[in-house]
């Protein structure tokens, strides 16, 4: 009786973790030993391992990252210039602690939406808040605000967000309202946080799809100070799982 009065309480103190802990630890004849100290410990570590199992489900399911992706799974053996070092250095996290940024560069099919995924997803794990949206979405989002009186509101959301991945930009140039969204986007989050940005055209040749000079080089100069690069090549590797 005094049990289930126990699990009661804990149950209405949201406490999901030790319940579990507390059911196993009491129908288990070789924890029967525990001393009050080691019991209530691993109680408490049940507990947080819980919190810190639902909070990582709600980061990943918040970041609404287009690819169920790890950096684990990724394959190196494809000829497209991709180094395992430089991704190695990305799962530590410490470039979300300094505000770096990740541009992907590469042509159709060769990994970039995974790759920025992946890395999306560890940054996830170690705690990060993250949002993935490609291009196209974003710029009509943020074109529909306008209208409801909702853009600033829009605006400080994503530069709250820890990493926000960028996918798909340059699939055409920028008109003069997308680059000054862009440009906008980039400013709120210069040095205070991480942006992944990927897009099939070459990095040097960013300037020339954003367009206007003085806000192209507003925006590359931001972006590319101190960021890691992945510029990848070759063959799509669709292609090579179709044959």
């Amino acid at each position: 009786m005094l049990n289930e009065q126990t699990v009661t309480k804990m149950q209405s103190l949201k406490l999901t973790g030790m319940v579990q802990a507390f059911n196993e630890l009491l129908n288990n004849p070789k924890r029967q030993d525990l001393t009050h100290e080691e019991f209530v410990g691993l109680l408490v570590d049940a507990e947080l391992t819980c919190r810190e199992n639902r909070k990582m489900q709600r980061l990943l399911a918040n970041a609404r990252l287009k690819h169920q992706a790890y950096l684990e799974d990724i394959d190196y053996r494809h000829p497209r210039g991709l180094h395992k070092q430089t991704l190695l250095e990305l799962t530590k996290c410490q470039w979300i602690e300094n505000h770096q940024n990740l541009l992907i560069s590469g042509p159709t099919g060769v990994g970039k939406t995974y790759i920025a995924c992946a890395v999306g997803n560890a940054v996830c794990r170690a705690g990060h808040t993250v949002f993935y949206i490609r291009a196209p979405k974003l710029f009509t989002t943020l074109f529909q605000t306008r209208a409801d009186g909702s853009y600033l509101k829009v605006l400080g959301r994503l530069a709250k967000f820890n990493l926000l991945i960028i996918d798909d930009i340059g699939l055409s140039p920028l008109n003069d309202t997308e680059r000054k969204d862009l440009l906008e986007i980039v400013e709120e989050r210069h040095l205070d946080s991480s942006t992944i940005v990927a897009s099939q055209v070459p990095i040097k040749d960013w300037y020339q799809i954003i367009g206007d000079p003085t806000i192209a080089d507003a925006i590359c100069d931001r972006l590319l100070h101190n960021a890691f690069r992945i510029e990848l090549k070759g063959e799509s590797m669709r292609k090579k799982s179709e044959n």
